[in-house]
């Protein structure tokens, strides 16, 4: 925006330097030549005059040879004809050529003859009779002085069209500064509010009214957002408090209940033990879901290979147990730039509902590889699979295809993937089965990386499994 900004300044400046100050100059020199022309035709007509005297009354002249002395020392050149051609006063090859000497014509005015470095001017001498020309003055000038005020007053325009130019491009940047800090420093204030800082604020005391303006009402927008979010957290963990708390004390109460029941009531009493412990697992569900929409945590850079080979070696035993093979791929060193302990979570979260949805005999794929400045994981099952209209439902809230889940597992997925830049998709398996497809943003540099073992998000068996 702030090169935009100079750059239509200074078109602007230029178009105008442009429509004023060349016109400007070139009707200065043609007034000048003009001129110029004028005092040379003057010159030539005063030596006309002085000529007469000499040529007409035949007399000695002396005025003439001062004037002709005057003119020579100034650095002109001067001849005096008289009607025959023949030279008055000066010397032969003087500044006229034979053929421009114009005698016995009634007309008096000079005539001028341009040349490349010279001017030549030709006065007739006329009588006091007024009747024909009785010689001719061939006075010639050098245009070097003309040339010379020429190329001053250029370079003066050229000098003051610099200066305005340099003065506008000045004033062009400190306006886009002025209207650009503002600007950029509430994108940076957006970009740390969408990457989960609540408490992030944009500054109000600069740039003009209108960015001031915008820059208020982001903080309005902000602060609104903190306090929604706080109030959604303070609700989500009071309800989880106060839910887990009755639901903990009535197992208890069922398994006291459970221990003196016959077979009916000890049946009854299970199936609803089963409904209190799919009860619990859903309020730690949707406070999981909470906290993965509030990701405040800074992004790191993270080797995304050694955490899939991580993950799939800690769910392996659970995994055989259900006889399903689990494996991992990575052909390539991967990095990826998420929050720390995220990239475990999701793919926890993965393989829980993989293994959860295979029978006996299946298998698992977990494989990550670079692709176009992205990190593509993939974990890919030979199960039942889902339908179109499964898959497009499948990351909301509560959307669960399995009997008994709780539809928790992928939407903490898609919640934790969006949080850190990336996204998530769901495909069909070559064969039949389910691939989920995670893509997220590769790191940039070596700053903050972390590989598996400085975090560990714990054993499978000991996570809530959604």
């Amino acid at each position: 925006m702030a090169r935009r900004i100079v750059l239509t300044v200074l078109a602007l400046i230029t178009a105008l330097l442009a429509i004023v100050a060349v016109p400007l100059g070139m009707l200065t020199a043609a007034q000048d030549r003009k001129d110029f022309q004028r005092e040379t035709a003057t010159a030539a007509a005063m030596l006309a005059n002085v000529a007469e005297e000499r040529i007409d009354d035949h007399a000695k002249g002396a005025a003439l040879l001062r004037s002709v002395r005057e003119v020579i020392a100034a650095g002109d050149r001067v001849t005096v004809y008289n009607a025959a051609g023949r030279i008055v006063v000066g010397s032969p090859g003087g500044p006229v050529a034979a053929g421009q000497v114009t005698t016995g014509a009634p007309d008096s005015s000079p005539r001028t003859y341009p040349s490349v470095d010279r001017l030549l001017v030709t006065a007739p001498v006329v009588p006091d009779s007024g009747y024909g020309a009785i010689g001719t003055v061939a006075l010639s000038r050098s245009t070097e002085p003309l040339d010379h005020r020429i190329v001053v007053l250029w370079t003066l325009i050229g000098a003051v069209s610099a200066a305005g130019l340099l003065a506008a491009a000045v004033v062009a940047i400190g306006l886009a500064r002025w209207v650009g800090r503002p600007l950029t420093t509430l994108a940076a204030a957006a970009r740390q509010l969408g990457s989960g800082a609540l408490d992030t604020r944009a500054s109000v005391n600069s740039g003009p009214p209108e960015v001031r303006r915008l820059s208020t009402t982001f903080n309005t927008m902000a602060a609104r957002l903190q306090s929604l979010m706080d109030g959604h957290q303070s609700m989500m963990a009071d309800v989880s408090h106060q839910v887990r708390t009755p639901l903990a004390a009535l197992r208890l109460r069922l398994d006291l209940l459970a221990q003196d029941a016959d077979e009916a009531t000890a049946a009854e009493l299970a199936g609803a033990q089963e409904e209190i412990a799919r009860l619990t697992r859903l309020v730690s569900g949707l406070l999981a879901v909470a906290r993965a929409e509030n990701v405040t945590a800074a992004p790191m850079r993270v080797a995304a290979d050694a955490v899939v080979r991580d993950r799939a070696a800690a769910w392996r035993p659970a995994a055989e147990e259900r006889g399903v093979t689990l494996s991992a791929a990575s052909p390539a060193p991967v990095t990826v730039h998420l929050c720390e302990g995220h990239l475990e979570q999701i793919l926890d979260n993965l393989l829980a509902n993989a293994l959860d949805a295979l029978p006996d005999g299946g298998s698992v794929r977990v494989e990550a590889v670079a692709a176009s400045g992205l990190a593509r994981i993939t974990v890919s099952d030979n199960g039942g699979g889902m339908s179109g209209q499964q898959q497009h439902s499948a990351f909301r809230r509560f959307a669960t295809s399995t009997p008994g889940g709780t539809g928790l597992g992928l939407a903490i997925v898609d919640r934790l993937v969006v949080a850190n830049g990336g996204s998530a998709a769901l495909s069909d398996t070559p064969g039949g089965g389910l691939t989920v497809t995670i893509e997220l943003p590769r790191a940039a540099s070596h700053r903050n990386f972390r590989r598996p073992g400085a975090l560990t998000s714990g054993n499978p068996g000991d996570l809530n499994r959604f």
